[in-house]
């Protein structure tokens, strides 16, 4: 009799264990069978930074000393040209602690420092010269085809006023602060045709003809 007890419940165990493996097995099978979760990924959308028209060129970074009390205290100056290369232009200058404070405080500076260039066919109308201290700029209208004839200061500041095409010669200061300030006074100084011929009480015709 306990032989028999024991040859039963070895056969149920076997069952059991035979169960329990074709349910594992039936359970791999259908998980194989469902369709795969698609991973729900959200889309980043990129907003690219829109370019601004105004342009901006430092012309000179020096390094300058001030003295006080405890004794020389150093700070940095820094000179930049803002413009939008169509007929607006300005300079600024600023001392700062650090080269990248004195420039942003030069930039800010210059924009509110804006001075526009009457442009006639990528050149300017007339003849001018510019005086800033012992220095002084003197400009000529050029040809199309001519391009920019000038350097240093004077150049950063024709470029990002719009002008094209011009004669440039820098007299007197090698500065280029008093360039860059005589430029933009012989800019400041420039009139159109219709201001000289309201001026004159003719029309822009017979003063082109005269």
């Amino acid at each position: 009799m306990e032989e028999n007890k024991e040859i039963q419940a070895e056969v149920q165990e076997q069952e059991v264990v035979e169960t329990v493996e074709t349910v594992e097995a039936t359970e791999v099978v259908e998980e194989a069978k469902r369709p795969a979760k698609k991973s729900r990924r959200r889309k980043i959308e990129t907003v690219e930074p829109t370019e601004s028209e105004w342009k901006e060129q430092v012309v000179q970074i020096r390094r300058v000393t001030k003295v006080v009390k405890g004794g020389k205290k150093l700070s940095f100056r820094a000179i930049v040209i803002v413009g939008n290369k169509k007929g607006q232009v300005g300079m600024g200058v600023a001392k700062a602690a650090e080269v990248i404070i004195a420039i942003q405080k030069a930039v800010a500076d210059a924009r509110k420092n804006l001075v526009s260039v009457p442009l006639f066919n990528s050149t300017i109308p007339h003849m001018i010269t510019g005086r800033s201290g012992a220095g002084s700029v003197v400009l000529r209208p050029a040809s199309k085809g001519t391009g920019v004839i000038a350097g240093g200061a004077v150049r950063a500041v024709l470029e990002l006023s719009g002008v094209e095409n011009i004669l440039a010669k820098s007299l007197g200061s090698k500065s280029p602060l008093n360039a860059a300030n005589a430029t933009l006074n012989a800019l400041k100084s420039l009139r159109t045709f219709k201001e000289v011929a309201a001026v004159r009480g003719i029309s822009v015709k017979e003063m082109l003809n005269a």
